[in-house]
């Protein structure tokens, strides 16, 4: 009896290993939460940021003028990324993935969604990506800040 206890324990033991292994290849790669507490990251992300989304999101993060208004097109105009947008609302994760995959429908926008956002998974590494959140959420008032963090963390659990 005690070797059917050791057998099907060793199992228990390979079976919670190969479950754990697969979780943790499942999730989200990159930090926790991007902080943007580290003012080289920061300052990185200000220049890529200007390079690559201030012609839509604008240079001081203001956005196109009537963001949520549909234009002729039907799509949404660029959202400001301060803290009078939405961008704050969504975990660290769901950013990384809009900026490196652009919108997609069923994803990070709803089902049939059409949308100017770009793809830049491409062009930019996902460190020069978290150095642009980096950069944006650093103009965020705290507790704009602690309750995107709040967020972000609570997607991970």
């Amino acid at each position: 009896m005690s070797q059917k206890k050791l057998i099907f324990g060793v199992v228990g033991v390979v079976i919670i290993g190969a479950a754990a292994i697969l979780y943790s290849t499942m999730r989200p790669s990159g930090p926790a939460f991007i902080d943007p507490a580290d003012q080289t990251l920061v300052m990185q992300g200000k220049v890529i940021y200007a390079n690559n989304c201030a012609a839509c999101h604008g240079a001081s993060l203001q956005g196109q003028p009537n963001w949520r208004e549909r234009m002729p097109s039907g799509k949404l105009p660029a959202p400001p990324h301060d803290k009078t947008g939405h961008t704050w609302h969504h975990p660290d994760a769901m950013l990384v993935d809009m900026v490196k995959n652009g919108l997609v429908p069923g994803k990070t926008a709803p089902p049939g969604y059409v949308s100017d956002m770009p793809a830049y998974g491409d062009m930019l590494s996902d460190q020069e990506i978290i150095a642009v959140l980096a950069y944006i959420k650093s103009s965020w008032p705290p507790k704009v800040l602690e309750a995107q963090k709040e967020v972000t963390l609570q997607r991970q659990n």
